[in-house]
Formats: structure tokens, sequence, C-alpha cells
């Protein structure tokens, strides 16, 4: 199990806050090319958080293995899939 730290939480509440940022922008019929440009902005943070969370993990799963004296190749494969799959 995965305890996540607070600088994930950051990362989500920032975009929280662009989310809204943008409801907002939408509600003010402001230009498509500036909602899209900070929609883009969030799925890229939103990329960066889950690339986060895997690394974390991956680390922590790997350390597990280790300790077990199993082989981590799978989890490495395992974890590339992951991200190939979020994208």
């Amino acid at each position: 199990m995965m305890k996540y730290d607070d600088s994930v939480f950051r990362r989500l509440r920032r975009m929280e806050g662009q989310i809204r940022g943008v409801m907002k922008m939408m509600e003010e019929e402001k230009d498509c090319k500036d909602v899209v440009a900070q929609l883009s902005a969030i799925r890229s943070a939103a990329d960066k958080a889950m690339a986060y969370i895997v690394a974390v993990n991956l680390e922590q799963c790997i350390l597990d293995e280790k300790a077990k004296g199993n082989d981590t190749g799978k989890l490495v494969q395992e974890a590339v899939e992951l991200l190939i799959k979020s994208r």
C-alpha cells in the first residue's frame, strides 16, 4: 500500500484550482484557444502527478521485492505499461 505525500496533494489542489479557473473562463465566454491552453496545462499536470505516483510506488515495490529476494523486472515492466496506458 502506498502512502501519498504532501507533494501529490499539492499537485492535485493546484489542478483543482486550474479546473475552477477554466470553468470560470468558460462561464465568461473566454476565447477557446485560452481555454484549451489551460486544459492542456491541466493534462500536463495530471501526467506529471501520475508519473510521480508510479515512480514513488515503483521504488518502494522494488525495495520490498529485493528485501524478499525476488526479481524486480516484472515490476518495472508493469510500471512502464501503466504509464503508457495513462497516455
